[in-house]
Formats: structure tokens, sequence, C-alpha cells
């Protein structure tokens, strides 16, 4: 038998409140979510990113009956994160940041291995271009998909993806230190 879809499970959560549906999205869709929680949030800590994530999940079952399919699941999904994500960036500014939280320093000296951590290059990124590579390339989402999920233009979200890609190809070659 056929998985169900996202709607079709959506329906059964709306129509009986089922929980085991519930459980199914909740499956289906938290690995994702932590992926581009932990990118996006380049060194905030693991406990840091399931709050992220567990944020996102009561939003979204809050909002579920007001949702009107015109993105997947998964996109409406991401977009509450990354709202999440830039309400927590505002706190997080405003607050002391515990010292198991705080990113080690980088190194000054670059070795290949570490030219070859794309998860750490990526990290290193700024936040636009860094957002727009892990929704495009990473998880998949179309150039308009990504600019309404961080609010911007889709010629910003081509442009922050073009200048990412570009930061990470510089990063790969030998002698380059920083992004």
């Amino acid at each position: 038998m056929a998985e169900p879809t996202d709607r079709d499970v959506v329906a059964r959560v709306l129509a009986t409140g089922d929980e085991t549906a519930f459980r199914l999205l909740y499956r289906r869709h938290t690995p994702g979510l932590l992926r581009v929680a932990r990118r996006v949030t380049a060194g905030a800590s693991a406990a840091a990113v399931e709050d992220l994530v567990h944020d996102t999940w009561i939003r979204a079952s809050d909002r579920l009956a007001r949702f009107e399919w015109r993105a997947s699941f998964r996109t409406w999904l991401t977009g509450i994160l990354l709202n999440r994500v830039r309400e927590a960036r505002r706190e997080w500014a405003g607050a002391d940041l515990a010292l198991d939280e705080i990113p080690e320093p980088a190194s000054e000296a670059v070795d290949i291995d570490d030219r070859l951590d794309l998860e750490g290059a990526i990290a290193k990124l700024p936040d636009g271009y860094r957002a727009a590579i892990v929704l495009h390339d990473i998880e998949g989402h179309t150039h308009e998909e990504v600019a309404e999920l961080l609010g911007i233009a889709i010629g910003t979200s081509k442009s922050q993806l073009s200048r990412a890609r570009h930061a990470l190809r510089r990063w790969l070659e030998p002698g380059v230190t920083s992004i």
C-alpha cells in the first residue's frame, strides 16, 4: 500500500484529531527541519536547534487548519522554521550566550581537510547566502520558494545563491583561508 500524501494525512488530523496521523507527519518532516535548522543557524547548540524545530511544530499544529496548500507542506513548515530562526537570532543577539554555546574561533591555519569540510564552509557564509544555498541546493526548493521563504525577491534569491556558490568554490582553492 502506498504511503499517504501529506494532504491526506493533514486531512485526517484536521477531521478527527488523529494523533497517529500527526506523528506520521512529524516523523516524515522532522529530520529535514533539523537539517535546515542546523545549517541556517551555524554554530547554535544542538539543544537550540531542537527547540527551534519543536517551536515550529507547535506553531504548525496551531495553524494547520489555515494552511491553504499554495505550497507543499514541507515548504510551509520550512517557512515557519525560518521565521522562528529569525526571532531566535534577535533573542540570541540580546542575551549572553552560555560558555558551551559560544563557537570556537576559527583557526588561521587552513589545511586541505578543512577546505573539504563543506558543512563548515557553509557555516561560514553570511546568513543570506547560507540560507539560499541550504534551501535551494541542499533542500531542493525552487528560487520562487526560496524567495517566498526568505521574504526576498526571486532575483535576490538567485544572486545570493550565485554568491554563495562562488564563495564556496573560492574556499576550496588552495591557499584561501577565509570565505
